[in-house]
């Protein structure tokens, strides 16, 4: 006969219960995690899929392609100067990351070392200029660029974004994370300024450098609204005004030919965070620590 009663049973249902909640939350995490996968990359699987879809197919017959080709890339190429534009964009955003890289590094650097008088002010200053948008200066910058004689010119591009507000705050956060132990061992060993600047703080912020360097190639990459401002001779033309250009011509108004130079377009960036992805995601997680 067995001796196992109605309380004997108990545990077990509970313990069940308990594992059929943790799964269903599992589950339940699983499923918001491959929604928002679905609504970030959706967009973009789908211009790929346009982009290589035959000229005879419906844009929108379907989801994927019933004859599909990279032809239309070729047409991109074709249609309008795209190495030239690609090229010019390179020169903005190499120009753009170097700067953002340099001056960023020694910004975040001095806001993060005690010591001197106006520190606090500065930091301040910069941090409200964060809640103006760039639409509400833009007329300003503008104006300087001309009387600098820069319009027209791709300088005149890279100058306003040379250095960001925001990147130099992901650097002072970086060094400001750096153990002063570390800094107090460095003098005593008789290094100057530059030499930990150089030396003991930059080696340790390579992710937060990596952080810079992937959103300042993103935004001059990406900017649109700035360049449409500045450029007027189409030799100097950006990828994102080509790609207007490419968009409007009235000939060439195929939606198949813009989404072929969209993902042209997102090429070098992918490429770009794939490279640095450790260090970006290093980076992040140091700044979500220090906060």
């Amino acid at each position: 006969m067995s001796t196992r009663g109605p309380l004997g049973a108990e545990p077990s249902r509970r313990t069940r219960d308990g594992r059929g909640r943790r799964l269903l939350g599992v589950a339940g995490r699983y499923a918001t995690l491959i929604g928002v996968l679905v609504v970030m990359l959706g967009p973009i699987v789908w211009q790929f899929l346009t982009s290589i879809r035959g000229r005879t197919e419906n844009v929108y017959d379907g989801v994927l392609p019933a004859q599909p080709t990279l032809d239309n890339y070729l047409r991109v190429a074709e249609s309008f100067p795209l190495l030239q534009y690609v090229g010019n964009t390179l020169v903005v955003a190499v120009l753009a990351v170097t700067s953002n890289t340099v001056f960023a590094a020694m910004g975040g650097y001095a806001l993060s070392r005690a010591g001197w008088k106006g520190r606090k002010t500065v930091f301040t200053v910069l941090v409200a200029t964060l809640m103006f948008p760039f639409e509400s200066v833009m007329i300003s910058m503008f104006l300087t660029v001309r009387d600098m004689g820069l319009v027209d010119t791709l300088i005149g591009v890279w100058l306003p974004g040379a250095v960001s507000v925001l990147n130099i705050m992901v650097m002072r956060a970086a060094f400001l994370a750096v153990p002063r132990e570390v800094e107090e061992a460095a003098v005593l060993d008789g290094a100057d300024e530059w030499a930990r600047f150089t030396r003991v703080f930059l080696p340790t912020a390579k992710g937060a450098l990596a952080v810079v360097c992937i959103t300042s190639f993103m935004g001059a990459w990406d900017d649109f609204l700035w360049p449409l401002l500045v450029l007027t001779d189409s030799d100097h033309y950006t990828l994102q005004l080509g790609l207007k250009t490419l968009a409007g011509a009235t000939t060439v108004n195929d939606q198949r030919l813009i989404a072929a130079g969209a993902m042209a377009a997102l090429l070098p960036m992918l490429l770009l965070f794939l490279a640095l992805q450790r260090f970006f995601f290093k980076g992040v997680g140091d700044g979500a620590l220090k906060a």
